[in-house]
């Protein structure tokens, strides 16, 4: 009896194999096939409220959900902006201290204010939210609840009904004064307050007039649309201004980020009543938007998924791009309505290889490479130019690189008495270690040649910056053979005699010089990084000292210009020069200002020549100030330049619509899968293998038969008469 029952069940999961269904599927079957894309991530997003969230891993969902006026064009390049809820992109009009109009040429120093018009489309509706949801004669149903109301709600979608209403110029007003609420702590208030007319008075003024905070921590509503401000104006349904101190032209880039997207007061309402916060109910975990897509379900423990926005007001695929993006199938789908997507699947995978694998088999449509499985990937020419595995080719698997408008580099704290300082002696120093920790070698053994050793403080693709011997530092590289060549040791060592540490050694205790590295550790990589840092250091004779730390402890050493030598990066804002160069300015010093110039450098010629520059249109007066402010930056060296990374990423043939866009967000709306090929391709890649199972059949069963005829000879024994 129990070897029928084991022989049915090896019987019944032996035809199971043969179903359309592979063994290893990580979906629910009904969804094979569906018009769906499947990603992962790795962290839970710690903010999704626009008005608090800065980071690249939030972003990821809050610019499919949120719609700025503005937006960068998907294939054009350079990066152009265009408009998105806004009817078109706004253009400044200047005005003088007295209040008189100025031309659109007028020099910076005659502006006193600027100002922005937007106006924005009509009959664009917010996605379906119970902060809409009306009652009886149309009195909302969820703005006054009490905490018996909130009896069995924990989701969301635990309350029964939703509602919509049309976008309002309001609406960006109303969410501009949230970026100056000092309890929401938005990052980018500061830079605001430098920039945007009265922000400063409105900050205030939100402070005077706000209740005081609950027990529990929460915030009673405060309505902002009755607190003042002359920032930013309603103009009427459609209309509103925003006043800008004097002339900033980068001003409308900001026009393209989610803090500038609207927020309705009614959802602000909803989230700030008594019970809301303990049941995670608010803008960080439920974000209410007006764009194509919208989060129906925030689990980050297990995944994310965000579902087409019934209420889109729609939206066309590009119908023009530049040279090649034709014959690349990228204007294939000219005209036809966003998006093209039903949903889109984020699974949490905290280790690369799970992702990896499932990325191979089929699961996952598009993966970046670490370093585990990059040689499984990519392979090099001779020429230094990365391409296709075999069997990644022969999967149909496509790859699209890109450098990055980043930048990693090695900065000095220049309060330091030791690397710090503007004497011959500092700089001296600074240069001999900057030719001597050789990035080249850093991105072959820890990047995979992903990356270019950087020659200032801008990457490539943004204004401002030069190819070829125009762009190089002449400090550390020399031009050889049409290439830049790194200095070679030797002449490290004579900047280094000349800096007073012959071959090293400090002349004030005859020992090596020892200088302190701020280390945040983190990865496989970490202690590999830092024994390959110490070497680099070692070339010269000098003791590098590590001295590890937790992220909120380095943090606190930037502000309070503690550190000595240290490792940071930045991305672009937005694709403008001045995002990257005042990164050097010295009134945006950490440890002074609070801003990001974590070098605390300060040269004044520099700073004039930034003051100048960053309200200037791009041209050649423009880059000729650039170049001057980086030939000062390379000359005192307060940071080692590091190097610009670059992005490969790998998709399968079903994803269509992929053109790398290092400025825009949103691009979740341009995709395209093919669920029919990538069905049955899955079945393929993943098909069991049988033959194991069907050897242990056999093998079962040949070992059983003896034991079987033994057992049936004795029944017949005993069954025989005497």
């Amino acid at each position: 009896m129990r070897l029928g029952l084991l022989l049915a069940s090896l019987s019944a999961i032996l035809l199971s194999a043969c179903g359309d269904t592979p063994w290893n599927h990580p979906y629910p079957r009904d969804q094979a096939g569906a018009n769906v894309l499947y990603s992962a991530f790795s962290e839970r997003p710690k903010h999704l409220d626009p008005a608090r969230s800065y980071s690249s891993n939030e972003y990821v969902f809050i610019a499919q959900i949120y719609e700025p006026p503005l937006q960068y064009h998907f294939l054009k390049r350079p990066y152009e902006l265009v408009p998105l809820s806004a009817a078109q992109v706004p253009v400044p009009t200047y005005w003088d201290a007295d209040g008189e109009p100025l031309p659109a040429d007028a020099p910076a120093e005659q502006v006193a204010y600027s100002e922005y018009l937007i106006r924005i489309r009509p009959g664009i509706r917010y996605q379906p939210h119970p902060a809409f949801a009306k009652g009886e004669g149309g009195r909302p149903r969820y703005l006054d609840l009490t905490a018996a109301d909130l009896a069995g709600i924990n989701r969301l979608s635990d309350f029964p009904y939703q509602g919509t209403r049309e976008l309002t110029a309001a609406d960006f007003v109303y969410q501009i004064k949230r970026l100056a609420v000092p309890w929401l702590h938005s990052p980018i208030a500061g830079l605001m307050g430098e920039h945007i007319h009265d922000f400063a008075g409105l900050a205030e003024r939100i402070q005077q007039a706000a209740p005081a905070p609950l027990p529990d921590g929460s915030r009673p509503f405060l309505d902002l649309r009755a607190v003042p401000f002359a920032g930013a104006q309603i103009l009427d349904r459609y209309s509103y201004r925003i006043r800008i101190k004097d002339k900033y032209p980068q001003f409308v880039y900001w026009l393209a980020m989610p803090f500038f997207a609207p927020i309705p007061w009614e959802a602000d309402r909803f989230y700030a009543q008594p019970g809301m916060k303990q049941r995670n109910l608010g803008l960080d975990w439920y974000p209410v938007g007006t764009g194509a897509f919208w989060l129906q379900e925030n689990n980050p423990n297990l995944r994310m998924v965000l579902a087409r926005n019934p209420n889109f007001h729609g939206e066309s695929y590009p119908a023009q791009g530049m040279p090649g993006d034709e014959a690349a199938g990228l204007l294939a789908d000219a005209g036809r309505p966003l998006p093209f997507i039903e949903r889109a699947v984020y699974s949490l995978e905290k280790e690369n290889i799970p992702y990896w694998n499932k990325f191979l088999q089929g699961y996952y449509d598009s993966s970046g490479i670490s370093s585990d499985a990059f040689d499984q990937a990519i392979q090099f020419s001779g020429q230094g130019e990365a391409f296709l595995t075999d069997r990644m080719r022969e999967k149909g698997i496509g790859l699209r690189t890109a450098v990055l408008t980043s930048i990693y580099y090695m900065g000095f704290n220049m309060r330091d008495p030791v690397v710090g300082g503007d004497s011959e002696r500092a700089r001296l120093l600074r240069r001999a270690i900057s030719i001597a920790v050789d990035y080249e070698e850093f991105i072959a053994i820890f990047a995979n040649g992903r990356g270019i050793a950087a020659q200032g403080p801008i990457p490539p693709g943004i204004f401002g910056y030069r190819e070829g011997k125009p762009g190089i530092n002449p400090y550390v590289y020399s031009w050889q053979d049409g290439r830049a060549v790194r200095r070679g040791p030797e002449e490290a060592q004579d900047l280094l005699a000349r800096a007073g540490y012959p071959r090293g050694r400090d002349p004030a205790t005859g020992k090596a010089l020892s200088l302190n590295y701020e280390a945040v550790v983190q990865g496989p990589d970490g202690k590999a990084r830092l024994s390959w840092l110490r070497k680099q250091f070692k070339k010269l004779g000098i003791q590098l000292v590590v001295r590890a730390t937790d992220y909120n402890r380095f943090q606190e050493k930037m502000r309070k210009g503690t550190g000595q030598i240290f490792i940071r990066g930045w991305n672009a804002d937005y694709p403008d020069p001045e995002n990257f160069l005042f990164l050097l300015y010295g009134p945006n010093s950490k440890m002074a200002g609070g801003g990001e110039n974590s070098s605390n450098y300060a040269n004044p010629r520099f700073d004039a020549l930034f003051e100048q520059m960053k309200s200037m249109d791009n041209g050649p007066e423009r880059q000729a100030l650039i170049d001057a402010m980086i030939a000062i930056a390379r000359r005192d060296a307060p940071w080692l330049w590091g190097r610009y990374p670059k992005a490969f990423s790998l998709y399968h043939g079903w994803v269509g619509n992929l053109k790398p866009n290092l400025m825009a967000s949103n691009t979740l709306k341009y995709r395209r899968v093919d669920a029919a090929q990538r069905e049955r391709l899955r079945r393929e890649w993943n098909r069991p293998v049988l033959w194991p199972l069907w050897l242990t059949a056999g093998l079962l069963v040949a070992g059983v038969l003896p034991a079987v005829r033994v057992f049936r000879r004795r029944e017949r024994r005993a069954a025989l008469p005497p």
